[in-house]
Order: C-alpha cells, then sequence, then structure tokens
C-alpha cells in the first residue's frame, strides 16, 4: 500500500509517517519501481504502536525506547515498567501544575468585576511577577 493508504489505515498523517522515518523511529519504507514509499502489514503495527504511544504523551526519545523494548524479545519488561512509572511520575506532575493554573487564573477571575471599567484583576496579575501559580491558592 502507498503512504496515503497507510496513514488512512494506521491513523498518522503521511507528514508524521515521513518524519518518523527521517528521525529513524520507523525503519525506511520499501520502495515500488516508481520511487513510491510502499508499506505492509508490519509497518502498520508498528505505526498503530506509535500513535498509541504518542496518544498516551510519550516523548518521541521514550517511544524510541519503548520500539527498542517491544522489538526485543528478549527484554525484562522491568524496563518497560520503569518507563512507563516514570512517564506515569511526568504526567502527574503536569496534571498538579494545570490544576495549579487553573486555580490562579480561576483567581484571578474571580476578583475581576466584568464590567466597563478599564480595572482588571487578570491583566494585573499576568503582569506582576510575584503572582504564580503557587502564590494564590
Amino acid at each position: 500500500m502507498n503512504i496515503g493508504q497507510a496513514a488512512a489505515r494506521s491513523g498518522v498523517s503521511a507528514k508524521m509517517i515521513r518524519y518518523y522515518e527521517s528521525i529513524g523511529l520507523l525503519e525506511p519504507s520499501s520502495r515500488s519501481a516508481s520511487g513510491y514509499r510502499q508499506y505492509g502489514d508490519k509497518d502498520l503495527h508498528e505505526l498503530g504502536f506509535i500513535r498509541r504511544a504518542r496518544e498516551l504523551g510519550f516523548p518521541l526519545k521514550q517511544v524510541a525506547a519503548l520500539m527498542a523494548l517491544w522489538r526485543d524479545k528478549s527484554r525484562a519488561s522491568a524496563e518497560v515498567k520503569q518507563l512507563a512509572e516514570s512517564h506515569i511520575a511526568e504526567l502527574e506532575h503536569k496534571a498538579e501544575m494545570l490544576k495549579e493554573m487553573a486555580a490562579t487564573l480561576k483567581s484571578l477571575a474571580d476578583h475581576c468585576h466584568g464590567d466597563q471599567r478599564p480595572d482588571c484583576p487578570i491583566l494585573e496579575g499576568l503582569q506582576d511577577d510575584r503572582v504564580s501559580c503557587r502564590s494564590t491558592r
């Protein structure tokens, strides 16, 4: 199948397929006699793996490590678990930061009258270096 068909079946855009090949995440595809990329079931399986890992928020470097472990049938599952647990900790940290950001913005918005006056605690808070996600709680 060509790159357009592979993109449609895998849920990964043709542009991203080319990019993954260029950075070595995906092995270069075979080429037809006319030079077009050709993909098979193995490629689709790998693209699906990459897509799911990216949907879970793994950065490309970790996706590459996961793919290497996935391809290595003699791998230790402990390595995979360690990567997953490390990523979980990062996601939990990001979630906490998002909660703090929302709380800060909510506090600023609660103090804004939202009327015709020019005074705006939201804009004042954005310009004040002392206002941070942690200081408004």
